[in-house]
């Protein structure tokens, strides 16, 4: 059936993320360097899903697969969290001094890290049918984010010496840490997004199903 309210939802949401990138395109230099961030990349792919989502709401189509789905809301809930817990929390080993920037940056950042993951879950929570997700998809969900780990030193690599941003997170800086350290890092974060995927993957299939009601 067609589900109007959520479709426009979803496009607010998608609205959000493409501000947020826009901003990030405008002000933070060369357009490369903010299209490299995976949290760039992940509110791109969370954006492109959700306006397929609404429009498929709006026309009363089938829904998007699970699989698709729930990759776009792990990497974007993903990007945030490691915002929050690692780059922005002065306990964090790997805390970056002013990570939210200022001015059009800061609001940025927190459109990208904290509103859209925020509300890139309120809507699989509230309103997406439950038990779509599987266990398989948790292992397959972890491909986008070793591609982009071998992206991210692959480019490290081809920049110049002392390039500003040369590594693009303090945990994946090869000149401090080494690669035995990255990698370190990398299977640590990996582990992390895998859990976080399984957890995604459980609480899909214990919660209430929120579509019983006309939307």
């Amino acid at each position: 059936m067609r589900r109007p309210l959520v479709a426009v939802f979803r496009l607010v949401t998608a609205l959000l993320a493409v501000t947020g990138v826009t901003i990030e395109l405008l002000t933070a230099g060369p357009v490369t360097r903010p299209l490299s961030h995976f949290t760039t990349q992940s509110s791109i792919l969370l954006a492109l899903v959700l306006i397929a989502s609404a429009r498929r709401a709006w026309s009363a189509r089938r829904p998007l697969s699970g699989a698709l789905t729930g990759a776009a809301l792990l990497y974007v809930v993903a990007a945030g969290l490691v915002h929050h817990l690692l780059l922005a929390n002065a306990a964090s080993p790997f805390a970056v001094t002013d990570s939210a920037g200022s001015g059009w940056h800061a609001v940025a950042t927190h459109l990208l890290n904290t509103a859209v993951p925020v509300a890139a879950v309120l809507d699989w929570l509230l309103l997406t049918t439950p038990g779509r997700l599987h266990l398989r998809q948790a292992a397959a969900w972890l491909l986008y984010p070793l591609a982009y780990l071998a992206f991210s030193l692959a480019r490290g690599e081809l920049l110049i010496p002392d390039t500003q941003d040369r590594y693009l997170y303090p945990f994946l800086d090869v000149d401090q840490h080494g690669y035995k350290g990255v990698l370190g890092n990398a299977l640590l974060l990996g582990l992390a997004l895998y859990a976080l995927g399984v957890l995604l993957v459980a609480l899909d299939h214990i919660r209430p199903n929120p579509l019983r009601r006309r939307w």
